[in-house]
């Protein structure tokens, strides 16, 4: 097996179970056990386990933001209805039969304080996060404050959603950000 192969293997057994089981119930072992490698041969790619949670925290970043980014961004809607379809996503997320939350609040309340590369991670997933909302608000022709107060929305579901259980707070948000946009006058 390449190395690139065995990085993914790595890393697809330590997303399932940092993501499931938070990043401190789970050791070096069970990892290695999940991913079918050596231990020798898991240090040898990810050197600590410091660097695997930072490997699986970007890799989780880029593939969250792609799949909501290809969600919303291809849709033949107008440029308010984008906005809206973030809560669509999310809630399509929210039902998914692992969802547990925000990876990276869930690691920033485990590590953030004595990580500060987990900090780190966090802070620039949810700064991209924004920013993509922003961008979306923009072409809308909302202004700064409405993209704000929708990223809290989506921030707000998305926590609800992992401490309910429930799909609820996606749509709750949606109802929220459709009122936000109707008293901006921004065309949904």
């Amino acid at each position: 097996m390449d190395s690139e192969a065995t990085r993914t293997q790595i890393l697809d057994a330590a997303e399932e179970l940092f993501y499931g089981q938070g990043i401190q119930a789970v050791g070096m072992d069970a990892v290695r056990s999940a991913s079918e490698v050596t231990l020798r041969r898991l240090y040898q790619v990810f050197p600590s386990k410091g660097a695997l949670v930072e490997a699986y925290l970007l890799r989780r970043d880029e593939r969250w933001r792609h799949s909501l980014a290809s969600y919303v961004d291809g849709a033949d809607v107008p440029p308010g209805e984008r906005l809206l379809m973030v809560f669509d996503w999310l809630r399509r997320w929210f039902e998914e039969p692992d969802f547990r939350g925000c990876a990276f609040i869930n690691s920033f309340g485990e590590l953030g304080a004595t990580a500060p590369e987990v900090a780190e991670a966090a802070r620039r997933h949810k700064e991209a996060f924004q920013q993509y909302i922003a961008g979306l608000a923009s072409d809308a022709g909302a202004p700064g404050r409405v993209a704000a107060a929708l990223t809290l929305l989506a921030e707000g579901a998305v926590t609800t959603a992992a401490i309910t259980g429930s799909s609820q707070p996606a749509s709750d948000a949606r109802d929220a950000a459709r009122l936000l946009l109707e008293a901006a006058d921004v065309g949904a």
